[in-house]
């Protein structure tokens, strides 16, 4: 059921406005997804939990090709319910250089149709283009790395 839910949401997001948002990243600094519109893409990734091996190999494959998101005009934001002091050791220990959110009440994910699983946010990750719309979903618990590889041949294609 969770993959029937989880396809549902992939399909009928892409095309839309991505919902705005405000939350705290792991350095307490504000965030909202407005405000990088007009200025770059957004790779939205959700993932279930600081430092397990799965999300510690998406998070620092992201790492290692940021400078080519950069490049490309894509802004990269991580995000699931842990507290901002998990983020922030995860982002120290793993030396990640774009920002960590905190959605602890799960606002974010409903928000954008992301389900969970025992607590958990599943793994999804969005492009969002510099108008606000979703342009690219990848989703599924394996594959991390393909997250990575997908989210960045969409903000390639979109041109900066």
């Amino acid at each position: 059921m969770m993959a029937v839910v989880a396809e549902s949401a992939k399909g009928s997001m892409i095309g839309r406005r991505a919902p705005d948002f405000t939350v705290v990243d792991h350095a307490g600094q504000t965030v909202t997804l407005n405000q990088f519109r007009g200025k770059s893409a957004v790779v939205l990734f959700f993932y279930p939990m600081d430092n397990s091996p799965s999300c510690t190999r998406e998070a620092c494959t992201f790492r290692d090709q940021y400078s080519e998101f950069k490049t490309s005009g894509g802004e990269i934001i991580g995000i699931n319910g842990a507290a901002g002091e998990s983020h922030r050791g995860f982002a120290e220990k793993r030396n990640l250089p774009f920002r960590l959110v905190t959605d602890t009440d799960g606002a974010v994910r409903k928000s954008f149709g992301v389900p969970s699983f025992l607590g958990l946010v599943n793994r999804v990750t969005f492009v969002i283009d510099k108008e606000g719309i979703i342009r690219h979903v990848t989703q599924g618990l394996r594959g991390s790395r393909r997250h990575v590889s997908e989210a960045l041949a969409a903000v390639k294609k979109l041109g900066g």
